[in-house]
């Protein structure tokens, strides 16, 4: 048995249904009232938030053009991507692998990522954070765009600048640190 697993705790009785929680569907190129968001010139689509999950994870669909991902980073939540389509190289606590189509790769709470799309077309993928919190991050930081696959706004030297410091201050508060890329 798993000592992380959920037989390995004490059965209880299951609670009572919330009725004020609802199911959603996510449709992600025809619903309007989900964000689209344009972040480190890739395009993240956020399918279900904390709101929607009582704050027990979000899940984000991610369009990245080629030369996308974000800068190396870590933060103190589990968070596990699923490729839709193409492959990303990612590193690792430094390794690098490459994942593919129909593979999912799991990053640790507190281990130092990052990932590219190497190829010459987009990547699809999806982004489950647990616990919720990481939509919000993106919220803060990125600017809303008009679907999944808008192409992030093009930023010049001192936007970047600035959207880069934004980042940064705001990192903390999401339990987030941002790394200088020649660190990892």
């Amino acid at each position: 048995m798993n000592r992380h697993s959920i037989t390995s705790q004490p059965a209880t009785p299951l609670p009572p249904d919330d009725p004020q929680r609802n199911c959603k569907v996510a449709r992600p190129e025809t619903d309007p009232s989900l964000p689209h968001i344009g972040l480190v010139g890739d395009t993240y689509t956020v399918l279900l938030s904390g709101d929607d999950t009582d704050g027990r994870y979000c899940l984000i669909d991610m369009h990245i053009p080629p030369g996308g991902g974000p800068p190396p980073h870590r933060h103190d939540f589990e968070e596990s991507f699923t490729l839709l389509d193409g492959e990303i190289e990612a590193s690792f606590r430094g390794r690098k692998l490459v994942v593919r189509a129909g593979e999912t790769l799991h990053i640790p709470a507190n281990a130092l990522h990052s990932f590219t799309n190497a190829s010459d077309r987009p990547v699809r993928l999806l982004c489950l954070c647990a616990p919720a919190g990481q939509e919000e991050f993106f919220q803060q930081v990125g600017v809303p765009v008009a679907g999944r696959t808008t192409p992030a706004p093009k930023l010049d030297k001192a936007a970047q600048t600035a959207a880069m410091k934004k980042a940064a201050s705001l990192a903390p508060n999401y339990r987030t640190e941002l790394l200088n890329p020649d660190k990892e």
